[in-house]
């Protein structure tokens, strides 16, 4: 699964975006039929997020029958409950690996393993560095409360919907 990031006016995918989808076509290339799951809603500026990392996949010759799209995640945590619904409604299981900006990682692997899905990180070949220093730190501190309270509602989402079904 590749987690979206935020598209630009116009649609313009947004450097993380490209980075992201780049990321997953790089490690998908050890596959034979890998399964291509952009997530992302419409944010501040449409088309979806999703839309826009299924159009640098196909741009990067990833055929259409090998993109699922998931256009209701605003967030971390909500896409990675809309891709798990997504796969169990489909019957499709192991292995995922999510892909993802590499200070993101670990949040996205966590979240989703909380939400039963055996994931694993999709490990960028090429790690950018942000333009700025404080650009890196900003990204990698902003990860500190996020990491926690994510979890902490993945888990309580797991307890919830095993106690209703």
């Amino acid at each position: 699964m590749i987690f979206g990031a935020a598209v630009r006016s116009g649609g313009r995918p947004s450097t993380t975006l490209v980075l992201r989808a780049t990321a997953a076509v790089s490690f998908a290339a050890r596959f034979a039929d890998p399964l291509f799951v952009p997530t992302g809603a419409v944010g501040r500026h449409s088309p979806s997020e999703a839309s826009v990392i299924a159009a640098l996949l196909q741009a990067r010759g990833v055929p259409d029958a090998r993109i699922l799209l998931e256009e209701t995640g605003t967030d971390t945590l909500s896409s990675a409950r809309a891709v798990v619904s997504l796969l169990r409604s489909r019957g499709i299981g192991a292995p995922v690996f999510a892909a993802s900006s590499l200070y993101h990682l670990l949040r996205c692997v966590l979240v989703l393993r909380l939400l039963g899905l055996p994931a694993r990180a999709a490990i960028p070949p090429v790690v950018p560095a942000a333009t700025h220093w404080w650009r890196r730190c900003y990204r990698w501190l902003r990860e500190v409360p996020a990491l926690p309270y994510d979890c902490l509602l993945a888990i309580l989402s797991r307890i919830r919907r095993n106690d209703h079904g």
